[in-house]
């Protein structure tokens, strides 16, 4: 039986972001929760089909990398290599790096941070039946070829809707293969003048003979280049973030703390946790640091803490009431604000906070607080180990207890999900 190739996972990072307009790589820059070479380190993490990661990282800022790597816990990943000048002088480098052992490749832009595991997945199992793998999505856009003319340019070919493809990644080869394109390429003279602009236009060019297969992509899986990208990204991810349908007994001789929802803690201690359920009934409302404070210090050390004691609140700010704003800003704001801080010490796995339901601008300043404070605490805590997220609520409270329950034993973090959209 011929054993399998193994498949390496090359992340290229070795822009530096000109067209983005920060000093910082614009993979460094953090998109929901985490940094964007994050949400793709942790794309191929996860991917069954990857044995192995190398990135390919801007010069002089590989080390941040490394700390990324080290603090996630990326265990696939073997080597933090400085990037080139341009796409290909990045791949030539990967491809150097990877050694001379057979094996499949495959090239992904780190800035495309939303691929999704069905691509890779299909990716891994095309190159079992062909050498060469492209991603690609149709063209919902007409394309014209412009030809200049002494008043401006003008229209001088409208191209076949039908047959255009907009390319995306991973771009996948054989090891073997797309070495060979780039040595050809490397030994060409004229190629420096007319560089390719990515890894399939360097082997149609120079092993014009080999067909290149196209996997479909997808619509989500785009490429932040520009900061109205990052806006984009932000809301695909909040769109994205499926909360796959948690084991059973995940939480199975956990401890968890549960503030503000009867619900959850039971549906929470039938998947056999330890549940230390807390409300205002109870003489524990979540603005009041004391009382919050002295809860956790009875419990001890907990695996997760729920905050889902909420106030929430439809209408007008005009027509809100005095009592009413207090409440809002009370309960949802100092309230999550008063559990995380108090829960810190005690916390060694999730945070979870709900964000009220409702309309109108007060709800809106409720749940940009939590979001917020979600995320920056998702960071703050990553070097720890401890993960954060938020919840959107809104639906039917056992659908809510259901996905805050699978949240919690997910590997998600920096999260705002939307209860009942797109599977969560």
């Amino acid at each position: 039986m011929t054993s399998r190739l193994r498949s390496v996972g090359v992340l290229l990072a070795g822009g530096v972001g000109q067209r983005f307009g920060h000093d910082t790589p614009k993979q460094l820059v953090e998109v929901a929760g985490r940094t964007i070479i994050e949400h793709s380190l942790a794309a191929f993490e996860r991917a069954p089909e990857i044995d192995e990661i190398v990135v390919l990282m801007t010069p002089g800022h590989a080390d941040r990398v490394r700390e990324i790597v080290a603090r996630g816990g990326y265990g696939k990943v073997s080597q933090v290599v400085d990037g080139g000048a341009s796409r290909t002088e990045s791949t030539w480098r990967a491809l150097r790096a990877l050694g001379t052992q057979e094996c499949n490749v495959l090239l992904h832009d780190a800035v495309r941070p939303l691929v999704e595991p069905r691509i890779i997945a299909e990716c891994v199992r095309a190159l079992r039946e062909h050498p060469a793998v492209n991603v690609a999505i149709p063209s919902s856009d007409t394309v014209l070829v412009a030809e200049p003319t002494p008043g401006g340019e003008v229209i001088g070919e409208v191209l076949d809707r039908a047959r255009l493809r907009r390319s995306q990644t991973p771009q996948c080869f054989r090891l073997s293969l797309i070495r060979e394109a780039y040595e050809r390429a490397m030994a060409d003279p004229g190629f420096g003048e007319r560089p390719a602009t990515d890894d399939c236009g360097v082997v149609l060019r120079y092993l014009p003979d080999v067909p290149i297969h196209l996997v479909p992509g997808s619509e989500h899986n785009i490429k932040v280049t520009h900061p109205a990208d990052l806006h984009i990204a932000e809301r695909l991810f909040q769109l994205a973030a499926r909360v796959p349908a948690g084991d059973p007994g995940g939480l199975d001789g956990r401890s968890v703390v549960v503030f503000g929802s009867a619900e959850i803690a039971e549906l929470a201690a039938a998947r056999g946790a330890r549940v230390h359920a807390f409300s205002e009934a109870d003489g524990v409302r979540v603005d009041d640091a004391g009382a919050v404070a002295k809860a956790l210090d009875g419990v001890g050390e907990v695996d997760h803490v729920v905050n889902a004691a909420v106030a929430g609140h439809a209408g007008g700010l005009a027509e809100a009431t005095v009592e009413s704003v207090a409440d809002a800003v009370s309960v949802n704001h100092l309230g999550a604000l008063t559990v995380a801080r108090a829960a810190r010490p005690h916390l060694r796995g999730s945070l979870l906070l709900h964000s009220p339901p409702g309309s109108g601008a007060l709800h809106a300043a409720s749940r940009a607080a939590v979001a917020g404070l979600t995320r920056a605490l998702a960071h703050e805590w990553a070097t720890d180990g401890i993960r954060v997220n938020c919840v959107n609520t809104g639906t039917s409270p056992h659908l809510i207890a259901q996905t805050s329950l699978d949240i919690l034993i997910s590997d998600l973090s920096g999260q705002v999900i939307e209860a009942g959209v797109d599977g969560a």
